[in-house]
C-alpha cells in the first residue's frame, strides 16, 4: 500500500490545488528517505520553484517542477502527502518528513510514519531512465489484452508474482492482485506461462475492472492509507477475498485460505472457486 488506485486519488486530489502554485520555505525534517540527492539540494531546487504539473507512474506520486525536474514520492505502506488549509496539530508534525508553504496560506505535507517511502529528484535524462524500468500502466487506453500477454506470459513465475512485478506492468499490488485473480476464477500459484490464452484474457478484463472499481472508490483504506485531503477510501468495503482469509468464500461458501508460500505476502484464496485454472 498504496497502489495505482490510492496514487490515482492522492493525485486527482492534489493536482487542482498544486498546480501553478509555488514551493515557499520547504523544509526537509527526514534524511533518510531521500534517493539520489541531498537534503541541501532537494531544498535549493524546491525553494519558490512552482509545480507545474501532478501526475502518477506506478505507485509514485510524480510533481513536476517549472525548472524541468521532477520530485518522485513513493509513499509505500505509512506515507501521505496532504494539503492542509491550517496549521498542524503537534501530533501531526511529529511524522513530517517534507512541508512546504503554497503562497496562499496552505501546506503541502509529505508525513511517513515509518519512513518506508522514498522522494527522488530526476533531471529529464534521469526521469527517462526512471521511467523505462517500469511497465505501462494497465488502465492505458493503448494497453490491450494482447500487449497484456506479452508483457505476463513468458515466466514461470507464478502468476500472481507475476502481475505484481512493476516490470512487467505498473502499479498492482498484493490487494488488488489477490482480488483480480479471484474475480477471474484463477489460481494465484499457477506459473503465467502455464495460463491459456482465455485466462489472460480474463485476467486482463478484471484488473482493468478492479483497478477502475478502486480509483471510482477513492482506494482502500486498511489502516494508513489517506487520500490527498486527509480522507479515507472506500474500496475495502467492496474487497471479496483480501483480508478475509478463514471467512466463507463469497461465491461458493469454501472457507477461504491464506497462504505465504508464493511471495511471501499474503495471498488469501477460494481452493474451489480458483481451481478451474489449474
Amino acid at each position: 500500500m498504496p497502489e495505482l488506485p490510492e496514487v490515482e486519488t492522492i493525485v486527482r486530489d492534489l493536482a487542482p490545488l498544486l498546480c501553478g502554485r509555488p514551493l515557499r520555505n520547504p523544509q526537509l525534517f527526514k534524511n533518510d528517505v531521500l534517493r539520489g540527492v541531498s537534503a541541501r539540494k532537494l531544498l535549493r531546487i524546491l525553494r519558490n520553484n512552482r509545480i507545474a504539473d501532478v501526475t502518477r507512474r506506478a505507485k509514485h506520486v510524480v510533481i513536476l517542477l517549472a525548472s524541468g525536474e521532477r520530485m518522485v514520492i513513493q509513499p509505500r505502506m505509512t506515507g501521505s502527502l496532504i494539503v492542509y488549509d491550517r496549521r498542524l496539530r503537534a501530533d501531526e508534525q511529529r511524522y513530517v518528513v517534507l512541508r512546504a508553504g503554497l503562497g496562499n496560506g496552505q501546506l503541502l505535507v509529505y508525513s511517513d510514519v515509518r519512513r518506508l517511502g522514498t522522494i527522488s529528484l530526476l533531471d529529464e535524462r534521469a526521469w527517462q531512465t526512471y521511467t523505462a524500468a517500469i511497465g505501462p500502466e494497465p488502465l492505458a487506453d493503448e494497453f490491450d489484452s494482447r500487449h497484456f500477454i506479452q508483457r505476463l506470459s513468458g515466466t514461470r513465475q507464478a502468476i500472481k508474482k507475476a502481475l505484481m512485478d512493476q516490470r512487467r506492468l505498473a502499479g498492482v499490488g498484493n490487494i488488488y492482485a489477490n482480488e483480480a485473480l479471484f474475480r477471474a476464477g484463477i489460481d494465484p500459484s499457477r506459473p503465467a506461462n502455464r495460463l491459456s490464452s482465455d485466462d489472460f484474457r480474463r485476467l486482463y478484463r478484471t484488473v482493468r475492472h478492479v483497478l477502475r472499481q478502486a480509483v471510482r472508490a477513492g482506494g482502500t483504506t486498511i489502516r494508513d492509507y489517506r487520500n490527498g485531503r486527509g480522507g479515507s477510501g472506500s474500496y475495502q468495503h467492496t474487497l471479496l477475498v483480501y483480508g478475509r482469509g478463514g471467512k466463507p468464500c463469497p461465491r461458493c461458501r469454501t472457507t477461504l485460505a491464506t497462504t505465504h508460500a508464493i511471495d511471501g505476502r499474503a495471498t488469501t484464496f477460494c481452493w474451489r472457486c480458483q481451481a478451474m485454472s489449474r
